[in-house]
């Protein structure tokens, strides 16, 4: 469905809402502002008005309503079509879930799509609409707000994240509980998550560098004026740290998954150095009894008075012996 639909002519709100697509892009073109539509998860029939009025490329427009999208921008003849993933860290349950936003980018009119919850199209158009300056800039200055806002979010979520991976490090580095199942469930889980956060936050580093200008295909990109590129590359620096963190992130809670491991392994040894240690002191009374148990008339000692003592003292001294051997060298 259309969230909001309006006219911005010299980075103002027209206070009248257009009431046909056709009249308002025209006269934003002839004002020389743009038109700016917002819609969440619109079905086929919705799109299609859309579509017609703007001339959007059947390509974008099926990738808009299908969803599922890696972040990427693609460069057609009317217009600029990008993908972005926002990202929502939910406290409650420590889960990374992310949203889509598509947005087209013509020469007087954006549109964007939004799917998915945690999106920062409304915050962006309240605080475009208070900065008319920024506005007055064009289409270009609503895709800058969009992708800035989207990742200044990501760092956010990457704090967040941080948090969560030092609380998992003390548990997993805590005497009583650092070799619980319940721990490497939950090492586990933090790894879908940050895996869910790179999938979003990795592909969206190479669609800025183009809107920033850099490499081979930056300078081909239309629609976007050399005066704001340096935004887009201070958005794309903003994302190199983001990455940064994720990827820190990644490698520590491997090492934390390789060190809960070791310590699981460390205490299964502990555990059969003691159930071997308590089975050889097991042995030797029983190994004593079995000899004494065999029937034999020819044995040492077997008619002496004081042999079932002497037994008995023999083995409570061996294993006085053995469990002090054991406990010494740290097995019992």
């Amino acid at each position: 469905m259309i969230v909001d639909c309006a006219v911005y002519r010299h980075g103002h709100r027209s206070e009248e809402g257009p009431s046909d697509l056709s009249d308002a892009l025209a006269g934003a073109r002839a004002a020389g502002g743009f038109v700016w539509i917002g819609l969440h998860e619109p079905s086929e029939q919705e799109f299609d008005l859309v579509t017609q009025e703007f001339g959007l490329h059947p390509l974008a427009v099926e990738d808009a309503l299908k969803a599922h999208q890696r972040p990427k921008l693609e460069v057609y003849d009317d217009s600029l079509f990008m993908v972005l993933k926002p990202v929502v860290y939910e406290p409650e349950s420590d889960a990374v879930s992310a949203g889509e936003v598509m947005v087209f980018v013509g020469e007087s009119f954006v549109v964007t799509v939004r799917h998915g919850e945690g999106s920062p199209l409304a915050a962006v158009r309240q605080r475009l609409e208070r900065e008319p300056e920024m506005l007055d800039k064009g289409p270009t200055s609503v895709l800058y707000a969009i992708a800035d806002a989207t990742v200044d979010h990501y760092l956010e979520v990457a704090t967040e994240l941080q948090n969560d991976l030092d609380e998992l490090e003390t548990e997993v580095f805590r005497p009583d509980t650092g070799g619980s199942r319940n721990t490497a469930s939950r090492i586990y889980t933090f790894k879908r998550q940050i895996l869910e956060f790179r999938r979003a936050t990795g592909p969206l580093a190479l669609p800025l560098a183009r809107l920033a200008g850099s490499g081979p295909l930056g300078a081909s990109v239309p629609f976007v004026h050399d005066k704001s590129r340096p935004f887009f590359r201070d958005v794309g620096d903003h994302l190199t740290r983001v990455n940064e963190s994720v990827e820190a992130l990644d490698r520590l809670v491997s090492d934390i998954l390789s060190a809960h491991l070791a310590q699981m392994s460390v205490r299964q040894n502990d555990d059969m150095r003691k159930i071997s240690a308590w089975a050889a002191m097991a042995a030797v009374p029983t190994m004593i009894a079995g000899i004494y148990g065999m029937n034999f008339d020819h044995m040492p000692e077997l008619h002496w008075l004081w042999s079932y003592p002497a037994v008995i003292v023999l083995m409570a001294v061996l294993e006085v012996l053995l469990y002090r051997l054991f406990k010494r060298r740290g097995w019992l």
